[in-house]
């Protein structure tokens, strides 16, 4: 009962947002030119839906998230993990890695573009660049964090590093990882739209780009939906496969129900 009230107060507010953004629209208090109206672009999302013709912009920014995803995230495990148990090479490379992480993103979309071109390759590389550092962070600091108390008494039964990597400082480090992921799901949607926004011919971003080309704020608009509703769908995937990895963790006391 306490998750559907909750359900119900996230949609009541919602639709109350939506409405107040309607009535403004109708009666003149916000300009429908520069904010278009909820009921419009639920019918540009709809009549994308029903006539097929987002599908194919869908696949491929789904190809290219999918992609920047996989690969962001499993260098950013890989060497977060090796990093954590080899502190001598950590300490060498922690200045250059810090100095990577500090170049805005952004800025790195129009090189990938020189480099790769305007196919998948180039959203690719942007999205690894978002996804591979909250991996790498993550798994670093969940492996760090593994109890000393926990190590030494792996060793006195005499486990070695391949037993104590994968019974110690993987699980303890997973719910990082999976905390993580969640948050690396939207950088990889990002990378992929942000890339399509700058240079493409086809993806969501191509058509966000395009509407706002001609200054269609319905199209602009309706594309923001159809991202959200992507990402949310997504998230709510990963959210059951952590559920059903992690079920040993205790729940938290007041969690929803």
């Amino acid at each position: 009962m306490r998750g559907l009230r909750l359900r119900l107060w996230q949609a009541g507010v919602l639709l109350g947002f939506l409405f107040l953004w309607e009535w403004a629209s109708r009666t003149g208090r916000i300009d429908p030119f520069f904010f278009s109206k909820p009921s419009d672009i639920a019918q540009r999302v709809w009549r994308w839906f029903s006539s097929g013709e987002v599908y194919p912009h869908l696949y491929v920014t789904t190809v290219e998230m999918l992609l920047a995803f996989a690969f962001g995230t499993l260098f950013g495990v890989v060497l977060g993990v090796w990093l954590a148990l080899a502190p001598g090479v950590a300490a060498v490379l922690d200045p250059y890695i810090k100095a990577l992480n500090a170049i805005p993103r952004v800025v790195l979309a129009p090189i990938f573009t020189l480099w790769f071109g305007l196919g998948i390759l180039s959203k690719v590389a942007l999205g690894v660049t978002l996804v591979f550092f909250v991996a790498f962070f993550n798994t670093y600091q969940g492996v760090k964090e593994v109890s000393p108390i926990v190590l030494h008494n792996a060793r006195l039964l005499g486990a070695r590093k391949v037993h104590l990597l994968r019974h110690v400082y993987l699980p303890s480090a997973a719910s990082w990882i999976f905390s993580s992921l969640r948050t690396s799901i939207g950088f990889a949607v990002i990378g992929a739209v942000v890339g399509e926004y700058l240079g493409s011919a086809a993806g969501l971003g191509y058509l966000i780009a395009q509407a706002e080309g001609v200054f269609d704020t319905t199209g602009v608009f309706a594309g923001m939906v159809v991202l959200m509703g992507f990402v949310l769908v997504l998230d709510a995937l990963v959210g059951q496969v952590e559920r059903r990895l992690l079920v040993w963790r205790p729940k938290a006391e007041g969690g929803e129900a």
